[in-house]
């Protein structure tokens, strides 16, 4: 009888198997090479002395970073190499010179090991000036090689005390190399100054700027910035948009970048066959101060202006990039040569800033355009409501459906055993 029961489990299990293997093909190794470079991010931190003050829920604002890098590290996904470079940790004394040259890298830009890290933070304490446009240069540097996306993340508390080396000048030096390094940068103090000059550093880059005033909030942005280094790099295509429809360029599936003014429309056009759907999608960052309360806006219209469908969102001042997307399935055509549908998708925000805040550039935009097959031909269309996994949920109603078989002669056999004896 055990022997029986022994092979019937071993039958299960092997049912079992064979639907994980069905379900889940084989595919690559994981950490396998992909051919493509890992993502590398440089966290550069302020240690000058002002990060001894404490207004950062109710301790100092180093105590706050340290708290905060911590958990970075314990967060940073396996791919992405990552780096600490600091400014104003080493030289304490008065000699201008000498504090303008005081950036250092604490922990290589590399594989991560998170021990070593966290050890290397420990010893921070907060010393001398802040030469935000050094450490800029030489972060730009930890970064050099490889085709992987690379982003610098900023935490500073103070302006720049190095001038004349304007560190806004040397983003838009970084910038100007051409070797893809986005600079985010956070500020620890909610000055305007400090906002000024951060903002304009982010804004050379095509990187945020964010004001945090609480540890979890430097520990959420760090984290999601360090994830956004780990999405995989797709280089956008510059375009212009129109101000009105019939002057729109006309765009192919694909991922564009645009610049929008406040208040401003931006207009292109998107030929549709019948039978093809639209799916498009908008994303507006807010890289400077703003006024809470936004909305972005994206319809698509005919060329005559009527309105198809649209997608809105919504702020309040919590998030940097506001998204929306909408979709447009074009009805198949009884005529076999029937003309595409020319659509013109308009995008609209609602963006506004306080006096003395720069509105020029305008606000960065990336528009993502996909015509695929619609509804009726597209094997990507759910079949009863469950796209491409019906195949996976019969195999496993089979799977069930035999296990059950066996189960019921099991029992019956073991009943039959226990009436026998």
């Amino acid at each position: 009888m055990i022997t029986r029961t022994r092979l019937a489990a071993g039958a299960c299990a092997l049912l079992a198997a064979l639907a994980a293997g069905m379900a889940f093909p084989a595919g690559a190794v994981a950490g396998e090479p992909t051919g493509e470079d890992a993502p590398k991010v440089d966290l550069v931190l302020d240690v000058s002395g002002s990060m001894r003050t404490r207004d950062i829920d109710g301790g100092t604002r180093m105590a706050a970073a340290k708290q905060a890098f911590n958990e970075v590290l314990d967060a940073t996904p396996e791919e992405v190499q990552l780096g600490i470079r600091t400014l104003g940790a080493d030289y304490p004394g008065d000699d201008r010179k000498t504090g303008c040259k005081d950036t250092a890298q604490l922990y290589p830009v590399g594989p991560l090991d998170r021990t070593e890290a966290k050890t290397a933070v420990a010893t921070l304490s907060p010393t001398g000036w802040t030469p935000i446009g050094p450490a800029l240069l030489k972060a730009a540097d930890d970064l050099e090689g490889g085709n992987g996306s690379k982003r610098i993340v900023l935490i500073s508390d103070g302006e720049d005390t190095c001038a004349p080396l304007d560190p806004c000048e040397v983003a838009r030096e970084i910038s100007a190399k051409g070797i893809g390094v986005t600079i985010d940068t956070l500020g620890l103090v909610p000055s305007t100054k400090l906002r000024k000059q951060l903002s304009c550093i982010a804004e050379a880059t095509g990187g945020t700027y964010t004001s945090v005033e609480h540890t979890d909030e430097l520990t959420d942005k760090v984290n999601q910035l360090v994830d956004r280094a780990a999405d995989p790099v797709v280089t956008p295509v510059a375009t212009e948009g129109a101000d009105a429809c019939a002057k729109a360029p006309t765009l192919k599936s694909g991922l564009y970048t645009d610049r929008e003014e406040f208040g401003q429309q931006r207009w292109y056009r998107v030929d549709v066959e019948p039978g093809q759907e639209l799916r498009a999608s908008v994303s507006v960052g807010a890289d400077r101060a703003v006024n809470p309360s936004y909305g972005v806006l994206l319809r698509a219209v005919t060329v005559h202006g009527r309105e198809i469908v649209r997608g809105e969102a919504t702020g309040n001042g919590r998030t940097d990039v506001l998204s929306t997307g909408l979709r447009y399935p074009k009805q198949e055509s009884d005529e076999e040569d029937a003309p595409a549908e020319a659509v013109c998708l308009q995008v609209t925000n609602s963006f506004s800033v306080a006096s003395g805040v720069k509105t020029t550039p305008g606000l960065p935009l990336e528009l993502t355009v996909d015509v695929v097959d619609g509804p009726g031909d597209s094997d990507d269309v759910a079949a009863f409501g469950l796209g491409r996994g019906w195949w996976l949920l019969g195999l496993l109603v089979l799977v069930g459906f035999l296990a059950g078989l066996l189960w019921g002669w099991l029992s019956r056999w073991r009943f039959a055993v226990w009436r026998t004896n």
